[in-house]
């Protein structure tokens, strides 16, 4: 049972980050028209990278204590960062329509992918088992 857990914990850790992931552009997308909003994003590869290893990047709290939770706003124990104003804007919004539009349905559509892996994976085994 322990090969079968590891077997699809992968996909299990890739849909948590980027189901959190499209949240965060799915904010920036909301607040396109804010002002002095800033947007977010986080690295995806290294955030699966921390939840695999469960490790602590560099920019995360440190903890003390095993017991002490994440800090909040994080994904994967990685602090999303603010993204590089492509073009300016006069009421200090960060947010392209555009880029984040592309990053969403990007996202989107890795979120899918692995969707159908899961699936043809547990078919797999269901296959291996009937025989």
């Amino acid at each position: 049972m322990n090969k079968l857990d590891d077997f699809l914990r992968f996909h299990e850790t890739a849909l948590s980050v980027r189901g959190q992931r499209q949240q965060l552009l799915a904010s920036n997308i909301a607040n396109a028209d804010t002002p002095n909003y800033k947007a977010r994003d986080i690295d995806f590869n290294k955030a699966m990278s921390a939840a695999i290893e469960k490790t602590t990047p560099s920019n995360a709290l440190k903890k003390t204590d095993g017991t002490h939770l994440d800090a909040k706003g994080t994904i994967a124990g990685v602090v999303p960062g603010y993204r590089q104003e492509s073009q300016g804007n006069v009421d200090g919004n960060t947010v392209n329509i555009d880029e984040e539009r592309n990053a969403f349905t990007d996202n989107a559509l890795r979120y899918e992918a692995s969707l159908t892996m899961i699936n043809m994976q547990i078919k797999g085994i269901l296959a291996a088992i009937q025989g």
